[in-house]
């Protein structure tokens, strides 16, 4: 009973480590970043059912959800897979507005709603001005990563072993 105990607290603490982060600490940059973040911002709104981007497409921005439900999906080796979904105050697609610029999955509205979008343009050039509001965004994007993971591992399955008196073995 003690190791488990030991180990849900271990668990406890690692889904604590990479917990997402606020919004607005994400985003906290001087004044003129802010401003340039702030004055190329739109915000979007989808009826259900709308595709926002879909994978392989060029990235638009930085999304942030401000109200409703969306569905990502991805094709991945001929399946088609649930991501998983997105609700208010998720930052979305760190990985395509950080990376190669190309989506990495389909998002889907669920539900109507409206995102922020943050123009991938606007977004490089806060990156010049103050490189350290990347780097917070690339460690979220590594938290992101790490909370997919233990996600997948505790939901994960493992069958357990058959019980048997020994009858029949040899």
């Amino acid at each position: 009973m003690e190791d488990l105990s030991i180990h849900l607290e271990a668990q406890s603490g690692r889904l604590a480590a990479v917990a997402a982060h606020p919004l607005t600490e994400l985003l906290e940059c001087p004044p003129e970043a802010g401003s340039l973040l702030t004055s190329t911002s739109v915000c979007i709104h989808f009826d259900a059912g709308e595709v926002v981007f879909r994978q392989l497409d060029p990235c638009k921005g930085l999304y942030v959800v401000v109200s409703g439900d969306f569905s990502r999906k991805a094709q991945r080796f001929q399946m088609r897979v649930t991501l998983g979904s997105v609700r208010p105050g998720d930052l979305v697609e760190l990985a395509a507005a950080l990376g190669d610029g190309h989506h990495t999955y389909t998002l889907t509205a669920i539900t109507p709603g409206s995102m922020l979008l943050l123009p991938v343009e606007a977004l490089h050039q806060a990156f010049q001005n103050y490189p350290p509001l990347r780097m917070r965004l690339l460690e979220e994007l590594a938290r992101e990563v790490s909370r997919a993971y233990m996600t997948c591992c505790l939901s994960r399955v493992t069958p357990a072993r058959r019980q048997g008196n020994g009858a029949g073995r040899n």
